[in-house]
């Protein structure tokens, strides 16, 4: 690469012949500034032109910027002596303290860890930032649903299959190119999938990858007859086909006991009546797993999408790429072998996957709250105020400690809960930690509303604008909400776990 000395960069300091430094590279912007989107004057100022502007454009721009193709070219060499400081690759581990994960910190322990689990999270970082992540903020801006791409390649990995958990249905299949082997996947192997996708800041997106799998797929597995899912879930796993759940309606909310949707029978079929709200993933599902009424108890069914299913987008906060949809079925004829478990037992089935769906809003709701952290260390040491770091003022220190203390104790108490899941039955987690669960959920979405506020007081305006800077906090602040109300609004989880803990009260417990 050419170099240049400082005071040859200096001379080109005019309108039509304009250098910059950035992080020790050497820019040419003399075409460029008439585009320069703040201005030609923002660049052509004393302290910017022919000048190290390093400062400058961190104070407005995020790295990212720089590795963008149309601003890549402007670059024109290195200055002489010089080395770039600023981490070039997203797929490298933050050294930002409280960034990471602790066990992810060069010097720190962790027990629960192994080296499986670093060489896995290493290649599904990468994979997530080479090749997730510019679809992520591609249809986060325009609302599509995921590239068939990126489903091909999250199939071929089985991404999609580790989503599940462990399990049976990983065995003969091969993990991110065979750097783990199926009998030695785990929940903190599931867990860094999860952590990994929470942290591209994008959360509309998030859902988007096809979260209607996670959850409308396990009653398949665990309750359907041999032959549907001898059927349905090769399609699932490979992409070719999308399944969701749909059990909320606008009648019910959380009552799941008060669900309207009606299946009746008539022969060999189903038919089924009704409506389901907020069904994730629902625009763009082939399968949709339906909790109906039938005979005053509940059954759950796989209907096909079909002339008799039709969905309608619902606008939310968040961008359309989660498919986010209303369905309605109009006397939708569904073969009574759709069943999924036995009739009248839909209640069990509908309650199956609760914990792991609450598990993985807790993992993905985490990773972002920590990088929302990352991101007010970054901009508080980076961003000067008269004349001083953001970080110089006791206010913002003092909400940086309170954002650190949030995500901390998240992290220790969900590792421990994780922990539990490996080593207990799913019989035994429903008795002992569904409500342990349940708390844990209404606490990281509760902290990560707190965090929110704090990182939009940190960020000033940029907080509240959906590009540059502070995009990321500004897309936390706006979807954080999600994660307390999908798969079960704070209020509902806060007495759950207290209800459980009422249960297992010792009789013989007095003051």
């Amino acid at each position: 690469m050419k170099t240049f000395a400082v005071e040859e960069v200096a001379q080109h300091n005019k309108p039509g012949d304009l250098w910059i430094i950035v992080d020790a590279n050497v820019y040419d912007v003399s075409k460029f500034a008439q585009l320069h989107p703040g201005g030609v004057g923002v660049l052509t100022t004393k302290s910017v032109a022919g000048q190290d502007a390093t400062q400058a454009f961190y104070g407005l721009h995020r790295a990212e910027v720089l590795q963008r193709p149309q601003y890549a070219r402007l670059k024109i060499g290195q200055v002489q002596g010089q080395e770039p400081i600023i981490q070039a690759s997203p797929s490298d581990n933050s050294q930002v303290p409280y960034a990471e994960p602790t066990w992810l910190s060069a010097g720190y322990y962790s027990p629960y860890y192994t080296e499986s689990h670093r060489r896995f999270q290493k290649e599904v970082r990468k994979f997530f930032m080479e090749v997730v992540y510019p679809d992520a903020v591609k249809c986060e801006e325009n609302g599509k649903r995921i590239s068939q791409e990126v489903v091909d390649k999250l199939c071929e990995n089985n991404i999609l299959a580790m989503r599940l958990g462990k399990g049976k249905h990983l065995e003969g299949r091969t993990l991110m190119g065979g750097i783990i082997q199926p009998e030695e996947f785990d929940h903190f192997h599931e867990l860094i999938i999860n952590f990994e996708l929470g942290r591209l800041g994008t959360r509309g997106y998030v859902d988007g990858l096809l979260a209607g799998n996670v959850i409308g797929l396990p009653p398949v597995l665990n309750f359907g007859s041999p032959e549907i899912k001898n059927k349905v879930v090769p399609e699932v796993l490979s992409g070719k086909k999308f399944i969701c759940l749909a059990i909320s309606e606008a009648f019910a909310g959380s009552d799941v006991s008060g669900l309207q949707t009606t299946a009746e029978r008539d022969g060999d079929f189903w038919v089924i009546n009704g409506t389901k709200k907020w069904i994730t993933n629902g625009m763009f599902a082939d399968y949709f797993t339906v909790a109906c009424r039938t005979d005053g108890a509940y059954t759950v069914v796989l209907v096909p999408r079909s002339d008799e299913v039709e969905t309608k987008a619902i606008k939310t906060a968040y961008s359309a790429t989660a498919g986010t949809a209303y369905v309605t079925f109009d006397n939708a004829r569904v073969p009574v072998q759709n069943t999924l478990g036995k009739v009248g037992n839909g209640m069990q089935v509908i309650l199956s996957n609760f914990n792991h769906e609450r598990w993985m809003i807790i993992c993905t709701a985490l990773s972002a709250q920590r990088r929302i952290v990352e991101e007010c260390l970054k901009w508080s040491n980076q961003r000067v105020a008269f004349g001083k770091p953001l970080n110089a003022q006791a206010v913002i220190r003092s909400k940086l400690a309170s954002m650190i203390a949030r995500v901390e104790a998240g992290q220790n108490w969900l590792e421990t809960i994780t922990h539990q899941m490996n080593n207990m039955s799913y019989n035994e987690q429903s008795d002992k930690i569904a409500g342990t669960i349940a708390l844990l959920k209404q606490f990281v979405t509760k902290t990560g509303r707190e965090t929110a506020e704090d990182a939009t007081q940190i960020f000033g305006g940029r907080g509240i604008t959906a590009t540059g800077m502070g995009k990321l906090v500004e897309n936390f602040h706006r979807t954080s909400p999600y994660d307390a109300i999908l798969g079960g609004a704070e209020d509902v989880m806060g007495d759950l776990g207290v209800r459980q803990a009422i249960r297992k009260m010792p009789k013989n417990a007095r003051l």
